[in-house]
């Protein structure tokens, strides 16, 4: 090496510091991409994407092809600097060739490619792959031994190589959305998230209770069922006699509408179109709920007890609801007919109000988790009826009950709440 030319060698160790950071920042490149994005290329069929896959799949081969080739330059760029030190400054040049080496590997082969590659990885891991798989292709038997020995000092180690899993749990997909931007417009993120929050709801939190339920019962004369089902504002009602407990199932508006056309029909007209009642427990989780309306061809369900008792219904849109939000657009017809604005600003509720309801309208945030009513919600705090004038705070809510019927609360009001930075998620 003494008898190559000292401009040689300086072109020789230049090609051997840009070959350090080729591998250098293939490296980081590599395994900067996003496995999601990279997925979906390979799919899209990207050639660049399935040779970064293909490498990604075995990344103990990648990492060791990676190694053994930028040790490889490394070592052979030292060795070079050494013999220029030595001609340059005799045996003191070995001390300012170590120095210098050092210095430009660093910001030449380490930190300026990596920093690069970790910015964009895609435009250097898609090149890259193709040059990594050829020389895997032809060094495969090195890179083999290399890796059978790593293997098994990790395994004497009780370090077992595993498989990679890239599923992701719920809340890692709730930050993945949330970290979107602008990508996803906020509707559709707000969408995506209150789906991830269905299992987290159960059947019994949004139903509407028994005594709120609408239908048609057949005890009624037949003049007021006639005059029910033309001026319904729902296209399927419940079917009963007497009272929800002794229910025959569920009617279609429309199909009903074409049968009380005929002057001459009658009950039995209607009780033939009657589809029979499909039960559901109230411990139902909202997500399986939306896939059993699905798998059952419904859209209404009656929502029972351990016991079997009728405690309300729930319908495909209250789910969807849970989704999308309200489908009416008309701020009017979204305020529910419990809710009375004041002049003052405080809020006259009906005791029967559902309090996730209320908090989806209004922006509130009173606690759900137990009470499914303002009325329920106050007396569980209280542990008790309360006498018309009490007040309370709940949730940092000054509420006030205004009326009571018998045993349970009829209008409460509500002010606004005391710190709005005590609003909980």
């Amino acid at each position: 090496m003494n008898d190559i030319p000292i401009g040689v060698l300086f072109s020789i160790l230049g090609v051997l510091i840009l070959l350090s950071g080729f591998f250098s920042g293939s490296e980081t490149a590599l395994v900067s991409l996003n496995r999601y994005r990279l997925k979906h290329m390979v799919n899209s069929g990207h050639k660049g994407a399935k040779a970064a896959s293909s490498l990604l799949a075995r990344p103990d081969r990648l990492f060791g092809l990676i190694l053994i080739f930028n040790n490889f330059v490394n070592i052979l760029a030292s060795a070079i600097a050494t013999v220029i030190g030595l001609k340059l400054f005799g045996q003191t040049g070995i001390a300012i060739a170590t120095g210098a080496l050092t210095f430009v590997i660093l910001i030449f082969s380490e930190v300026t490619p990596k920093t690069y590659a970790a910015q964009y990885p895609e435009k250097l891991a898609f090149p890259a792959a193709y040059i990594l798989k050829l020389l895997m292709f032809v060094f495969y038997p090195l890179v083999y031994i290399i890796n059978t020995i790593t293997n098994g000092l990790l395994r004497l180690f009780g370090i077992n190589k595993q498989d990679n899993n890239d599923s992701l749990s719920p809340e890692e997909l709730r930050t993945i959305v949330n970290e979107t931007g602008s990508l996803i417009p906020e509707k559709h993120q707000k969408m995506l998230l209150n789906i991830l929050d269905l299992e987290a709801v159960k059947v019994e939190d949004i139903m509407i209770s028994r005594n709120e339920i609408t239908g048609l019962d057949m005890d009624d004369p037949w003049e007021e069922i006639l005059d029910q089902i033309t001026h319904s504002l729902h296209t399927r009602l419940p079917v009963y006699e007497n009272n929800i407990d002794h229910i025959y199932g569920v009617i279609h508006v429309k199909k009903a509408l074409s049968i009380i056309s005929n002057p001459h029909a009658g009950k039995e007209d209607l009780k033939k179109i009657i589809v029979q009642t499909y039960f559901i427990p109230e411990a139902t989780q909202l997500n399986q709920q939306l896939l059993n309306f699905q798998q059952n061809k419904r859209r209404i369900a009656l929502v029972v007890d351990e016991y079997g008792d009728i405690q309300g219904m729930v319908t495909l849109e209250d789910i969807l609801e849970e989704i999308v939000g309200e489908f009416t657009t008309d701020p009017a017809d979204t305020l529910m007919k419990e809710v009375h604005k004041q002049d003052d600003g405080t809020i006259l509720v009906d005791g029967s109000a559902n309090i996730r309801e209320l908090n989806r309208m209004m922006g509130w945030y009173l606690p759900t988790d137990n009470a499914k009513t303002i009325n329920g919600l106050v007396i569980e705090y209280l542990e008790t009826i309360p006498e018309p004038g009490t007040s309370v705070l709940i949730g940092n809510y000054p509420i006030e009950i205004k009326q009571v019927m018998g045993n349970s609360i009829k209008t409460i009001k509500i002010e606004s709440q005391i710190n709005q930075e005590d609003k909980s998620d």
